[in-house]
């Protein structure tokens, strides 16, 4: 099925969420400054307008209508203003629907129907500025007939304006008053001066039809408002080309300046459905690999000719940069993901009585899409842990002596060529004894408690059904927690890592790798076995002598590199392989790094670099938890081989 047919509905989706998470971020703000100044009530009316005019002409009206009733109510705030004695209910008047429009939204995705009967929230509405104006009744009439849409009241109006810009829209673009009503919106948000023909576009979606037939009018009245409305037509979407008509004051006849432009250059931004980003992404995965098969070929290798060699360094090269731009569009900041966070810790606070502040760090970390999408919900399941679970109430923290305010730190960082996602609280953290009493009261331990170390009772945490909650609540209880938070983080490839201090505070950091599919990896030998170490962990590869080696207890072993000493892990002893290769000075080390943390692996032979297509692991090996063995995926080389890709910072961790 042709992805293109679902063009507007993805767009007025994803428009829509972006308004929403807007509006939360206004809201947050207002809330925090304790009122709202002009910019903020402005911000919040467009905001409802637009979504009310999209949600028209995409006829759901459950949302266009509550829109339209909190567009009206902002409408006679900004022209009267509110007392600071209404900004609280104010503003837990509009989360509430915000989260009612989300409601509608989510309904839409999951393609059920939506609400009907929104009287309930009209009359909220409609309650509210009864106290805003003082006024003990108000008819509904007089809330909905403020002239808000921007269109001109009287037909004839246009007609006085010196200029028009004629609007011609891509063909077959669809919804032409949708994209009308966005050049409408952004010249409102550019104060522009203007009237447009055909009126109503925002709630007649029949304008398409005319739009089509005689294409999008413009009038501005001077030169300045002339130049300030091209500015806004040329950078928007879909436009085909426009045309500058000068209307003189007497005759009103129309005379072309002969400036008629294409507008075909001038876009900047485009929206592309992420089916065709992961398509292109496979594609040039297999590209790759049929590079690496070239390659290897033994016959293409006996083929001496220097023109060869450089068309195949060429082609290389050319690989390489394809790779890289396609991989950076797929990247986005998680500052989308950050910032809902602000919404769950104020939300918790108030449900739970708590005050809490959300530090936010390097949120302009990038990230694949498809793991931002991802670890979303882990993010958010964190954070919720931290307020639930980790930040005590006023009283407790008090008494302890700590501010009475608690402090949650969201931070993302690229350490190494993974990004690190971390949440932290300075709460009550861990209580160890606890985690091994209700672990044992259910059966989860498989060895005896005195086995037990600190990292491995933190590990319990993430056994599927274990929770240290008392009792069910809204936000926690109910036996699905960080065992889903890990499962999700490991289908990107990723690992997470738990430190708490009890009394303190607790600390969780995701491990992810910053894309998904294609590596550059150092091909090693142990035994018989092929196994690939990401570039972005290695450090330095060197032979060594025994009398370099120190020895420690229980034969553990370490090395002397820059007066700093790293343990020496041997892949075959780690991995159970059988190997020829275990004197020291015949094999080689290899100084690898994840995060703040090193060591040396030493394996039997190196073969060479290469660039690498990640594969996941077969669902039927998921049992065997080889991602905690050290395994993060595998990869199919140019002979045609299925080899192991190590995950450096797991093997680091069960040292």
């Amino acid at each position: 099925m042709d992805n293109n047919n679902f063009a507007p509905l993805d767009m007025y989706l994803f428009e829509t969420n972006s308004l929403l998470e807007q509006l939360d971020e206004i809201l947050l703000k207002a809330e925090s400054e304790s009122g709202f100044d002009k910019e903020c009530i402005d911000e919040i009316f467009r905001i409802m307008h637009t979504i009310k005019g999209s949600s028209a002409m995409m006829q759901f009206g459950s949302i266009m209508e509550v829109s339209h009733k909190i567009e009206d109510l902002f409408y006679y705030i900004r022209d009267n203003g509110i007392e600071q004695k209404f900004n609280e209910e104010l503003i837990n008047l509009v989360f509430k629907f915000t989260d009612f429009i989300k409601g509608e939204i989510a309904k839409i995705e999951d393609g059920a129907g939506l609400e009907e009967n929104i009287e309930p929230f009209e009359k909220k509405i409609l309650d509210l500025l009864n106290k805003i104006e003082g006024k003990t009744n108000i008819g509904e009439a007089e809330l909905t007939t403020c002239n808000i849409n921007g269109a001109i009241e009287e037909n004839d109006l246009w007609k006085n304006m010196k200029y028009e810009i004629k609007i011609i829209f891509d063909d077959d673009v669809q919804m032409e008053n949708l994209r009308a009503f966005m050049i409408v919106n952004q010249l409102t948000e550019d104060d522009v001066d203007f009237k447009y023909k055909p009126e109503n576009v925002d709630s007649i979606p029949e304008t398409a039809n005319e739009i089509i037939k005689n294409g999008f009018s413009v009038y501005v009245n001077n030169k300045e408002s002339l130049n300030r409305a091209l500015d806004v037509v040329k950078g928007s979407l879909n436009v085909k080309h426009y045309t500058v008509i000068e209307h003189s004051s007497a005759e009103k006849e129309k005379e072309r300046l002969h400036n008629e432009k294409n507008c075909n250059s001038k876009q900047n931004l485009i929206t592309v459905n992420l089916s065709k980003l992961d398509r292109l992404v496979d594609i040039v995965g297999e590209l790759v690999i049929a590079e690496s098969m070239v390659e290897s070929d033994v016959k293409i290798k006996q083929y001496d000719s220097d023109s060869f060699k450089k068309s195949t360094r060429q082609m290389r090269k050319i690989t390489d940069e394809l790779q890289d731009i396609v991989m950076s569009l797929r990247m986005v900041p998680v500052s989308g993901i950050f910032h809902k966070m602000k919404r769950i810790v104020r939300d918790m606070g108030k449900e739970l009585n708590k005050e809490a502040e959300l530090i936010l760090k390097g949120e302009d970390t990038e990230i694949d899409k498809a793991i931002a999408d991802t670890i979303s919900d882990p993010i958010m399941h964190l954070v919720r842990n931290s307020m639930d679970h980790g930040i005590e109430s006023e009283e407790e923290r008090i008494n302890k002596g700590k501010s009475k305010i608690g402090k949650i730190v969201l931070s993302a960082s690229n350490e190494g060529g993974e990004i690190h996602i971390a949440v932290k609280d300075d709460g009550r953290g861990f209580q160890p004894e606890k985690i091994m009493e209700k672990a044992n009261e259910k059966r989860l331990l498989t060895k005896p408690e005195s086995e037990y170390t600190q990292k491995d009772i933190f590990q319990l945490l993430m056994v599927p059904g274990f929770s240290t909650n008392d009792s069910i609540t809204e936000f926690s209880g109910r036996g699905v927690g960080m065992d889903v938070v890990k499962s999700n983080v490991e289908k990107v490839g990723g690992t997470v890592v738990l430190d708490s201090n009890p009394g303190e505070g607790t600390e969780i950091v995701f491990r992810i790798p910053l894309t998904l599919t294609i590596v550059s990896g150092m091909l090693v030998i142990i035994g018989n076995t092929v196994f690939i170490i990401p570039i972005k962990n290695i450090q330095q590869s060197f032979r060594t002598t025994e009398k370099d080696i120190v020895k420690k207890d229980h034969d553990s072993e370490l090395i002397i590199i820059r007066e700093k000493a790293y343990h020496i892990l041997r892949l075959n002893e780690y991995f159970n392989i059988k190997t020829d290769v275990t004197n020291i000075e015949d094999g080689i080390l290899i100084l690898v790094e994840s995060g703040h943390n090193s060591i040396c692996l030493f394996v039997d032979e190196i073969i060479g670099e290469q660039q690498v297509v990640v594969k996941p692991l077969p669902t039927a090996l998921n049992k065997y938890n080889l991602k905690e063995s050290g395994i993060s995926g595998c990869s199919i080389l140019g002979d045609g081989s299925i080899n192991l890709i190590l995950d450096v910072g797991n093997i680091i961790d069960n040292m």
